[in-house]
């Protein structure tokens, strides 16, 4: 039998909130996957989707966490595959993990996104597992469906690599700015007329994980942000520029929004607002010049 739309939505929304606990971790794992923030929400959507999907038509859920996390990482690995990224299965020798420390590393711990991805993909992946998220070998083996020596010898080769280029610099290139500039001035200035005024009239919307809206009805998001106290930063964000959204005069991003423009006009607005865990894992650079 066919659900009604009121009761698919409903199914959708109950499946999103079980699933909000893992999330975060979820997004951090893709992140570092794909070496963007971005692109790991994108994949963290996909993940839902499909995992919203299989729960339809299965009598009960499985163990909610390592199932999300096995669909998680066979969607990156397909994310990467279309992208053309590296897809490397590399191996250590026997004696490499000799002696072998299940402890992670801090300095790993904190390596910078875009770091990974100087990494093959088994290697990054157990990494990021083990080391970032704190699984143990048996659910980072399981999450790859490999075994847990194959997990090891990931972790020594992924651990030294990262190690060894823990002083390189990750450039970031930035573009033109000056219709992002105007945008944010108009915002901060509470001349939501002007901001309005800004939007195209096919502009697409997308306020992630929330709702989708086109044309005439874009109008309506402004609303909200008429009643809050949110001021808005141009900042680089992986190699593009971002507006930072900065809640009551914080100095550190809440969260983030990506607007694209076609002759001076904003032709989509993509509004990080409901999945806030991503300002945590993004790097923003300053406004530099140019």
């Amino acid at each position: 039998m066919t659900q009604s739309p009121a009761a698919t939505d409903d199914a959708r929304e109950r499946f999103i909130a079980l699933a909000s606990g893992v999330r975060p971790e979820l997004h951090r794992y893709c992140a570092r996957l794909t070496g963007s923030v971005i692109d790991g929400e994108d994949i963290v959507q996909s993940t839902l989707a499909k995992a919203l999907h299989a729960a339809s038509d299965a009598p009960e859920l499985p163990h909610l966490r390592p199932w999300l996390f096995r669909i998680a990482h066979n969607a990156a690995i397909d994310f990467l595959k279309s992208h053309g990224r590296r897809f490397v299965d590399a191996h250590a020798d026997i004696d490499e993990i000799a002696g072998f420390d299940e402890r992670p590393d801090p300095a790993v711990v904190r390596a910078a996104l875009a770091r990974f991805l100087a990494l093959p993909l088994t290697q990054r992946n157990a990494v990021i597992l083990k080391d970032v998220l704190g699984h143990s070998l048996e659910e980072t083996a399981e999450t790859m469906e490999t075994t847990v020596m194959a997990v090891k010898a990931a972790l020594v080769r992924g651990r030294r690599r990262l190690l060894e280029d823990a002083d390189e610099e990750v450039p970031v290139a930035l573009s033109a700015r000056a219709d992002l500039d105007r945008y944010a001035s108009l915002f901060n200035a509470r001349d939501w007329e002007g901001v309005r005024a800004l939007v195209a009239a096919e502009c697409r919307l997308d306020l992630v994980s929330k709702l989708q809206l086109q044309g005439k009805a874009v109008a309506t998001y402004f609303g909200r942000y008429e009643k809050e106290d949110v001021s808005l930063r141009v900042v680089g964000l992986e190699g593009r520029l971002a507006l930072a959204a900065h809640v009551a005069g914080a100095e550190r991003p809440s969260y983030f929004i990506l607007l694209d423009f076609e002759d001076g006009r904003v032709a989509s607005i993509r509004d990080y607002r409901y999945v806030p865990y991503i300002a945590a894992e993004a790097a923003f650079g300053g406004r530099g010049r140019g």
